[in-house]
């Protein structure tokens, strides 16, 4: 960790972890009182490299990886690598530069970070962005869980889910009663946890699950491909006038949502044993996520081609042309649908702590009233639901909350700490990365806005013969 010493300098120093947290509690007397910060982080006793790692890991990989061999079909396959992976070095740009002046800052917390820059203006406005990032990420686990179990209609074309193929269309399979069933029997079950260590074992099976599904795709691309039944996938784009070429920045708010783990870094760092490895840990997470994103959207899309939906998942419901075909798609979209039922409750945590920061800023701890707690908890899990139930897909969610929320998160707000400066330890070169992050990120998420709404008015408005 880092204590400023009489010259403004920062000094290193290693500490177990029940001195390291006097020490946080002597530095920062503000930070524990301010609602919607992680500050729980004592009850962990040092984690290890691996464990932060795994966490960080696990903070990133969600339904995210459900749209990204979509957004192959858009750009093509070269671009689209590349840009998964620049997408990666800009993220870990934007970390390290919020580690660096939340050190300078002595501040635990992304909410601590900005309220010591802009105040509790800026503390509030990252707990709105997290909560808008947050209810937009659990809509679309609630979507694809939907899509999996109960199918999905795209262009005129309906792909039954799991519940439909095993036992045919009823009213009991169909979209609304399997959210709701899954809602009342698993998401409000696990998310009335006040403890996320609770859920340490859930977690571990969630990510069990995600392995299997990224196994299966990629056997049964290999296998196909080994067979010749594989057609040459689209290398880049096909621009023909400048609608085409706006379409393109559409796929930037699903990039940056798969991305977004800010919030998390900060209790991840407090975990560590020894807080100078945050740093590794942050990059060593995304080398691991960057290599799996670029490995599903390969397979996904030299799997279904142009036919490749915004959910990759839903693809999964006919004959891919090798042997036990309908086993293992309903092995890959039942995998997959219950690790996101596992991941909803990690994901819901973050979300109740802000709402109640927001809400109640002065009241007591959140844990501590139950009548709050539970108010908290149904008001929120109502709205996810009601919002699966009527955001047509997880494109339209992750354009939503990647070109408002995420990109706050991600790289607005870093880049407004640096440009401020208050410690003065931004360097030339880091001054012109932010500018740059912040002007790539308003003008990718103006064009994909303006591309969507224009894409809306031309499916919506009149047809002409």
């Amino acid at each position: 960790m880092t204590i400023g010493n009489g010259n403004g300098k920062a000094v290193k120093e290693k500490r177990s972890r029940k001195n390291k947290q006097v020490i946080v509690d002597e530095k920062s007397p503000l930070l524990p009182t301010k609602k919607g910060e992680e500050a729980g982080f004592e009850e962990f006793n040092g984690a290890s490299f691996t464990g932060a790692v795994f966490n960080l890991s696990t903070t990133i990989v969600g339904a995210g990886i459900m749209a990204l061999p979509a957004t192959m079909k858009v750009l093509g396959l070269i671009p689209g690598i590349a840009l998964i992976i620049f997408m990666a070095f800009l993220t870990n740009a934007s970390i390290d530069l919020l580690i660096r002046f939340s050190r300078a800052g002595k501040s635990v917390s992304y909410g601590g970070a900005m309220d010591d820059a802009f105040g509790s203006v800026g503390r509030i406005l990252l707990q709105v962005c997290v909560m808008v990032n947050n209810i937009g990420v659990l809509v679309v686990y609630m979507i694809i869980i939907g899509d999996v179990l109960s199918g999905t209609t795209s262009d005129g074309v309906h792909h039954a889910g799991v519940l439909q193929g095993w036992f045919g269309v009823h009213w009991w399979n169909g979209r609304f009663f399997v959210l709701l069933v899954t809602t009342l029997g698993v998401f409000a079950p696990l998310a009335s946890l006040k403890r996320i260590d609770s859920l340490s074992y859930t977690s571990a099976l969630s990510v069990a699950l995600a392995v299997v599904f990224l196994v299966i795709t990629a056997g049964i691309t290999i296998f196909k491909l080994i067979a010749g039944s594989v057609m040459m996938p689209k290398l880049f784009p096909d621009i023909v006038d400048l609608t085409s070429a706006f379409n393109l920045f559409t796929v930037v708010p699903v990039l940056v949502t798969a991305y977004i783990c800010h919030y998390n870094v900060h209790s991840i760092d407090n975990e560590l044993e020894d807080s100078t490895q945050i740093k590794a840990v942050v990059r060593t997470s995304l080398i691991l996520c960057s290599s799996v994103y670029v490995m599903t959207s390969i397979f996904g899309f030299l799997l279904f081609g142009d036919g490749t939906l915004d959910d990759v998942l839903a693809n999964f419901d006919t004959n891919l042309g090798i042997p036990y075909s309908s086993l293992l798609n309903d092995a890959v979209r039942v995998s997959y649908a219950a690790h996101l039922m596992l991941v909803f409750p990690i994901v819901f945590f973050p979300l109740r702590l802000n709402l109640d920061g927001l809400l109640f800023p002065y009241k007591g701890p959140l844990v501590s009233d139950n009548l709050r707690f539970a108010s908290i908890t149904i008001g929120l899990i109502g709205v996810i639901f009601l919002g699966a139930n009527f955001i047509p897909s997880i494109w339209d969610a992750f354009q939503f909350t990647g070109a408002t929320a995420a990109v706050c998160i991600g790289f607005i707000f870093p880049s407004a700490i640096t440009l401020g400066d208050r410690y003065g330890i931004a360097t030339k070169r880091d001054k012109i990365l932010c500018v740059f992050m912040i002007i790539l990120a308003v003008f990718s998420n103006v064009v994909a806005v303006y591309s969507d709404a224009l894409a809306l008015f031309k499916k919506n408005g009149p047809t002409t013969e």
